[in-house]
């Protein structure tokens, strides 16, 4: 597909979030259809990450790191298509962070398969920890469950796992929410005193939508989101 055709291509994508009501897409700061579209805004990096197999359109924009959505086509089939976040890097030790918080808000449709959660990466992306906070359709945790707990502000149901290049922990929170805030320091030294890792360094901590399905388009919109750490 040529340069031209993609771009036009996007462009009534673009147009055709603005007349389904996606919020502020009619109007955004910047937006991309490119399957790993990029933007840096305020510290924070946008990705459109349409990583997985048999996916089909998404676009994602923003109008700053706090504001931004996603349309979603993607076919009702197994296996995640894509997530769409914000990212913000931290990079330092655990023993060394005072604290890691982050608050979200954002408005996730009542259709297809997918998850609003954080995903935060640790030891060079030795181990993935994943914070669901809210779930729909036909969509599971990798690993085996393992015990159910309150720690960072919520409840949660712990998994555990590999998906054959890092060690996963799972934290599916105990009834969907669409706005709250996160002690994420807080989760990670439950991690740490249970034995599974020891002081490990706290890389990127990525917030977005695990789309695993959104067949005839669906729009999901974060009113705000941020990270603060210490």
């Amino acid at each position: 597909m040529s340069r031209m055709v993609r771009a036009l291509t996007a462009m009534a994508v673009a147009v055709l979030l603005g007349l389904l009501g996606s919020g502020s897409a009619q109007a955004a700061t910047w937006w991309t259809s490119d399957q790993w579209g990029t933007w840096s805004n305020g510290g924070y990096t946008l990705r459109n990450n349409i990583w997985g197999s048999g996916a089909g359109p998404q676009t994602l924009w923003a109008n700053s790191y706090s504001n931004w959505g996603v349309w979603a086509d993607h076919p009702n089939t197994g296996g995640v298509k894509s997530y769409p976040h914000a990212a913000k890097a931290v990079n330092r030790k655990l023993s060394s962070i005072g604290g890691v918080t982050s608050s979200f808000n954002v408005n996730a449709p009542a259709g297809g398969a997918y998850t609003t959660a954080y995903d935060i990466w640790a030891d060079n992306y030795r181990y993935e920890i994943m914070l669901w906070m809210n779930k729909f359709g036909p969509v599971g945790p990798i690993g085996s469950y393992q015990t159910s707990t309150w720690v960072g502000g919520h409840g949660w149901d712990v998994y555990r796992g590999t998906n054959g290049h890092n060690e996963v922990f799972s934290f599916i929170r105990q009834g969907n929410t669409g706005s709250g805030t996160v002690d994420i320091k807080a989760v990670m030294n439950w991690i740490k005193n249970r034995g599974w890792y020891g002081d490990v360094t706290l890389g990127e901590v990525q917030f977005g939508y695990e789309i695993t399905s959104s067949s005839g388009g669906l729009n999901f919109g974060t009113n705000s989101f941020s990270i603060s750490s210490w």
